[in-house]
């Protein structure tokens, strides 16, 4: 078969985001791996143009698959500076040793060049204005700190 032509996709800046995070909700180990919930208290993101808060309300669900390896699903509101509502649902894999992995699991800081954190959120909204979002695919990288997490998505091209 041969090779196809296709270009390869350009990432351009979409937003920085920084949401607050309380203390986890540790529910324990299951058959697929430790389970946890952290709640989100709020934040902000500073977009091309536009900026809006995090509603406080929605949570981290997090799944350590193993020492050295997190799951997870970030499900939340924000609230545009004119009063559109997105709701935003944030997969993404966060990888390190199992020391740094330790850390970042009791709450500890640690270099965010030692994990790898990728992530994927996707967009919903009933704006007109930014009803294109839901029309795009989305990459970002993350840090987690703490007591927030920091995040800097990119428009897939």
């Amino acid at each position: 078969m041969p090779m196809l032509n296709l270009p390869t996709p350009p990432l351009n800046f979409f937003a920085d985001l920084s949401v607050q995070v309380d203390k986890p909700h540790e529910v324990g180990r299951t058959h697929h791996g430790v389970r946890r919930l952290i709640p989100i208290l709020g934040g902000e993101l500073q977009a091309n143009g536009w900026s809006a808060r995090v509603l406080a309300g929605g949570a981290d669900f997090q799944l350590i698959v193993n020492e050295r390896m997190a799951e997870l699903d970030a499900r939340y509101t924000i609230e545009t500076d004119g009063g559109d509502l997105i709701f935003v649902q944030n997969r993404a894999v966060r990888t390190a040793a199992p020391d740094v992995m330790a850390k970042l699991i009791r709450g500890e800081p640690v270099p965010p060049e030692s994990v790898y954190f990728r992530c994927s959120p996707s967009f919903e909204t009933a704006s007109a204005a930014l009803g294109w979002i839901t029309e795009r695919f989305f990459i970002g990288t993350g840090a987690r700190h703490p007591d927030k997490v920091v995040m800097r998505f990119f428009e897939v091209g």
